[in-house]
């Protein structure tokens, strides 16, 4: 049997590893396949050069797995700072968005990010970073709009003076 050749291997396997890491379950699926491959007498060396992993890396599955059987290999629930607001705060914040900020006694005409921030600040008691705030925008489904800057307005005298031509009257 001749050997099966794929063309532009390496994009592909770039994207099987990508497909991999976006699902729960294919991550699990992969980390299987380590511990098979391992258990089978490949390296972990091999086995993590074969998977696109490190050595370390594929030494803490097979130490998960030695421990706690198929679960140490199943995804585990990541843990992080605590949401500074609930949901029903997050659905007041948005309802806020929707109106302007001059209605909050704001001076100016869109929401940006430093002014969410004060905003959270200021009613809710929420202290939150400026690019927090702009993720904000988007999980609550609201695009970004820099406001326009205040440049120096043109004079209409300075610029009648500078015209080449004369307006038709």
């Amino acid at each position: 049997m001749r050997k099966l050749e794929i063309t532009d291997a390496e994009i592909i396997r770039i994207a099987v590893q990508q497909e991999i890491l976006r699902n729960e379950e294919s991550r699990y699926d992969h980390r299987l396949h380590g511990v098979l491959l391992v258990c089978s007498g490949v390296s972990c060396g091999e086995t993590a050069r074969i998977l696109g992993h490190s050595p370390r890396t594929v030494q803490y599955w097979i130490q998960r797995f030695e421990k706690s059987g198929f679960a140490g290999l199943q995804e585990t629930p990541k843990q992080g700072r605590p949401a500074a607001h609930d949901e029903q705060t997050l659905e007041r914040i948005g309802q806020d968005m929707r109106k302007f900020p001059r209605d909050f006694g704001y001076a100016q005409n869109l929401w940006d990010g430093k002014l969410l921030s004060h905003h959270l600040h200021q009613k809710y008691g929420i202290i939150l970073g400026v690019r927090q705030c702009q993720r904000l925008f988007t999980r609550l489904g609201f695009r970004r709009r820099k406001p326009r800057p205040l440049l120096a307005q043109a004079d209409p005298e300075m610029q009648k003076k500078y015209k080449k031509t004369e307006t038709p009257r």
